[in-house]
C-alpha cells in the first residue's frame, strides 16, 4: 500500500502538467494565449491587492514595534504554564494567523532548538499545520475581489485558528505521550 502512494505522489504533478496542455490541444483551446491571458488577469490582481498588503504589512510592523505583542506573550505565559502548555509556543498563536513566512521562521527556530521529537517541535509543526495565516488570506482574497466588509469571516478564521492551536496542543499531548 505504502509503496503505491509513493507511486501516485511521485507521478501526480508530472502527470497533471502533461495532461492539461494535451487535453487543451484537443478541445482546440489556444494553451500559450490562454496562458498569457491568466498571467495579464494575475498581474492586474496583484496590482490591486498591494495597498491591501502594504496596510497588512504596516499593521504587523506596529502591532510588533509597539511591545503588544510581547505584552500578550507575557499575559498568558503564566495560564499556558498552569496548564502545561510550553511558553514557547505562545508566540506562534500570534504570529500563525498574520504571517506564514514569520511563522515558519518561528517554528524552524523553535526545532532547531528543542528538536523535532521535542514536545515544543511536535506542537509547533501541528500548529503549522492545523491553521492558516488568516489575516493574509482575507487580506489577499477580499482585496482582490474588492469586499470591504471582512468581519464575520475574520472572526470566523480566527476562531478557527484558535480552535486549531488548542487542539494541536491537546492532540500531541494525546498521542505523544500515551
Amino acid at each position: 500500500m505504502y509503496e503505491w502512494v509513493n507511486l501516485i505522489s511521485a507521478w501526480a504533478i508530472p502527470v497533471i502538467i502533461v495532461f492539461i496542455p494535451l487535453y487543451a490541444a484537443y478541445r482546440k483551446i489556444p494553451v500559450y494565449e490562454s496562458f498569457v491571458d491568466g498571467a495579464k488577469d494575475g498581474f492586474d490582481t496583484a496590482i490591486r491587492i498591494i495597498p491591501h498588503l502594504v496596510g497588512m504589512m504596516v499593521a504587523i510592523s506596529v502591532f510588533r514595534a509597539s511591545g503588544a505583542m510581547d505584552l500578550f506573550i507575557g499575559w498568558l505565559k503564566p495560564i499556558c504554564e498552569r496548564f502545561g502548555v510550553p511558553s514557547e509556543i505562545i508566540p506562534l498563536a500570534f504570529l500563525r494567523p498574520i504571517t506564514g513566512a514569520g511563522s515558519l521562521a518561528f517554528t524552524t527556530d523553535l526545532i532547531s532548538q528543542f528538536g523535532p521529537d521535542s514536545m515544543v517541535g511536535r506542537i509547533a509543526s501541528t500548529i503549522q499545520g492545523s491553521t492558516d495565516t488568516t489575516l493574509y488570506v482575507i487580506t489577499v482574497y477580499f482585496g482582490a475581489i474588492g469586499i470591504r466588509k471582512a468581519g464575520y469571516a475574520l472572526k470566523v478564521g480566527l476562531i478557527s485558528d484558535a480552535v486549531g492551536f488548542i487542539a494541536s496542543i491537546f492532540i500531541c499531548y494525546l498521542v505523544f505521550t500515551a
